[in-house]
């Protein structure tokens, strides 16, 4: 068995501490994305909309990595679909 790095178990322990009762998954924000993206695309607050998916973005890197592409490829969708 190999034993855990300090900074591993640094950040495991991390994130342990900031997790509040009322977080969401991984499988819930990934549901919610598309919607949060659209939001977001129209113009209005996503962060103030679905607060709970803001949070999970921010300390979830898969998941932030998803919403990143996601919006990424819709933004060049908008933008490749607009009349020149």
């Amino acid at each position: 068995m190999t034993p855990i790095k300090p900074d591993t178990l640094k950040e495991i322990v991390r994130r342990i501490i900031r997790t509040r009762p009322d977080e969401i998954g991984c499988e819930t924000c990934f549901d919610s994305l598309d919607r949060f993206v659209d939001m977001e695309l129209e113009g209005k607050d996503a962060a103030q909309a679905m607060p709970l998916v803001k949070r999970h973005l921010e300390i979830c890197g898969g998941c932030s990595d998803e919403y990143h592409a996601l919006l990424t490829a819709l933004e060049d969708f908008k933008d490749s679909a607009s009349p020149a």
